[in-house]
């Protein structure tokens, strides 16, 4: 039992994906470790899958697991949206708000400095997870949702980010933060570092991830038509996962003609999703730490990725097998390349397993985010060291300055 409870609630508009996988471990983790947790989210978005997932969580949130409506884009019912959060928040008595993603980001700075205001001591955390970070500044959406950044980052007492290319993006597109900045990698579970053996009926390629262009599941369908007219016949494929583009991802494969090699299966588990297939394809246009490419790595599959977010810090010194994202061409090239030499493509996998270090591991994950809170509450000294963490070591092939960078406001 830890001797300093905080009280901490997070905060996320969709529960789906890797960023509620990063929730759920941190929130587990600070749980295990004697801390009141809660839990804050949309009531509208996630399939069965995604709602189970979400309830496994609610035994370990002794501050309650809550859902209010909330929209994806910006709307005069956030305003609602905001004053239902607030009471419920408001009743809570937190220590810590740990908003993720740019919505759940907005709600929790802004509650936060209400509470402030109103005497309250709670201290305002904000993780991007990529969010408003993906747009391109130099169009109008992405100049509103920037400028939107600039100014909550004036209420903002602390900030995470999952990958050094989150940070530096951050920089770029909004300014150097105004206050703490920790950089902490998304971690897995020990378990999660076995290798994985596929299915003995094992297809040739499986595409793990939401069903949105954002993750590039066109760009495989693509390929494997592209594979079909340079070969005369396409590679099998199971394509896992659900998403707002899966009717026209199903019309693709109908109109290519790969129905009969192409197979929906639906969300599942990763570890179990990894059986399917000899060779996993993650054609992603934007990333800031994937989750399915740690998990992928770990469960030593082999794997062809794009070079996009924080990837490159994943590989490391095998940086240079990823591809250019979007690039139907040299997808292609890459797949046939997987169907042509199975073995190089097994022992590269265990090459990238050995540039994995255990630094991504959620349980030293939760540490430093939960140390985070801690110092910027005074209950321990700040560590103005923290890029070079005790007891941190970087992967080989990585500079130890990608696992910790803290930026201090003027």
């Amino acid at each position: 039992m830890t001797t300093t409870p905080l009280r901490i609630i997070h905060c996320v508009r969709s529960p789906i994906g890797g960023i509620f996988r990063h929730i759920r471990d941190l929130a587990t983790c600070q749980a295990d470790a004697g801390h009141a947790v809660g839990l804050i989210c949309d009531s509208t978005t996630g399939s069965q899958f995604d709602n189970e997932l979400v309830e496994d969580l609610r035994p370990k949130l002794s501050l309650g697991l809550a859902r209010f409506p909330m929209q994806r884009q910006l709307s005069v019912q956030d305003v609602r949206a905001a004053l239902e959060l607030y009471r419920h928040v408001r009743d809570l008595k937190p220590d810590v708000l740990h908003g993720h993603g740019a919505k759940g980001g907005a709600y929790i700075r802004a509650i936060g400095t209400v509470l402030r205001l109103k005497g309250q001591d709670v201290t305002r955390i904000y993780c991007p997870h990529g969010g408003s970070l993906h747009y391109d500044p130099n169009r109008f959406e992405g100049q509103v949702y920037h400028s939107i950044e600039r100014l909550l980052g004036r209420f903002t007492d602390g900030l995470v980010f999952v990958s050094d290319y989150e940070y530096a993006a951050y920089e770029s597109k909004v300014g150097h933060p105004n206050a703490p900045a920790r950089m902490v990698y998304n971690g897995l579970q020990s378990g999660e570092f076995a290798p994985v053996c596929e299915d003995p009926d094992a297809a040739d390629f499986v595409y793990i991830g939401m069903l949105r262009d954002l993750k590039g599941a066109d760009v495989f369908i693509e390929a494997l038509h592209n594979i079909k007219l340079r070969t005369g016949q396409a590679p099998t494929a199971r394509i896992v996962g659900e998403g707002p583009d899966e009717d026209r991802y199903r019309a693709m494969v109908a109109d290519f003609g790969l129905d009969d090699r192409v197979r929906f299966q639906g969300p599942l588990p990763a570890r179990r999703a990894f059986r399917l297939a000899k060779t996993v394809v993650v054609p992603s246009r934007a990333e800031a730490m994937p989750y399915i490419i740690l998990e992928t790595v770990a469960a030593q599959r082999p794997l062809i990725a794009t070079r996009v977010g924080g990837v490159p810090e994943v590989f490391g010194r095998y940086a240079g097998r990823l591809i250019e994202p979007g690039h139907i061409g040299k997808l292609t090239d890459a797949m046939q390349v997987a169907l042509a030499h199975p073995d190089a493509m097994a022992a590269a996998a265990r090459e990238l397993r050995s540039c994995l270090a255990e630094t991504f591991s959620a349980d030293l994950m939760s540490d430093r985010i939960t140390t985070l809170y801690k110092e910027l509450r005074g209950l321990v000294p700040a560590d103005t060291g923290a890029s070079r963490e005790a007891g941190q070591a970087a992967a080989p092939g990585i500079t130890q300055s990608v696992y910790a960078r803290t930026g201090r406001g003027q």
